[in-house]
């Protein structure tokens, strides 16, 4: 069972629980969650429901970022990208958080490189799901969003050279 002030990933948010209580509409003993990069947000959640997921220990974020230069960028018709997206999004999967910022990252390098704007629509999934991913491990390591993006950055590269 988690405790007050423990950490939990739930509806694509890493959320501190900050009370336990027995919820008076479903009378189901519930947590109260506190998304970090909203405290004015409050949600009411059944502490046995499947959609809350642990944060990685510190020895599996390690082991998460050694795998981070194999996984694939996604291969799909230019039409079905936001579907494909909006499904690694919601996965709950961190490997489909990687290849969602790898491919996003890469077809924006490409539009630049070609002297287009970048997409809109890449630019979104980006930004949303390096939060979730960056959050996460900042709450993990208990650094900033920024020095996150830094260390899996430089751990990234670390492994590939």
């Amino acid at each position: 069972m988690k405790k007050i002030g423990d950490y939990v990933i739930y509806q694509e948010k890493v959320c501190q629980i900050k009370e336990q209580k027995m919820n008076e509409f479903t009378k189901q003993e519930s947590y109260t969650l506190i998304p970090i990069t909203d405290s004015s947000l409050k949600l009411t959640v059944p502490i046995n429901n499947s959609k809350m997921k642990e944060l990685m220990t510190k020895e599996e974020l390690k082991s998460f970022l050694s795998l981070i230069p194999t996984i694939s960028l996604i291969e799909t018709d230019e039409k079905l990208l936001e579907n494909e997206y909006k499904k690694l999004f919601h996965s709950g999967e961190r490997e489909d958080l990687i290849k969602i910022i790898k491919t996003t990252y890469h077809r924006n390098q490409n539009r630049l490189n070609n002297n287009k704007k970048i997409s809109e629509k890449d630019n979104r999934y980006f930004e949303m799901t390096e939060n979730l991913l960056y959050s996460e491990i900042a709450i993990i390591l208990n650094i900033t969003l920024e020095e996150a993006k830094e260390y899996v950055i430089k751990e990234v590269s670390l492994k590939v050279n």
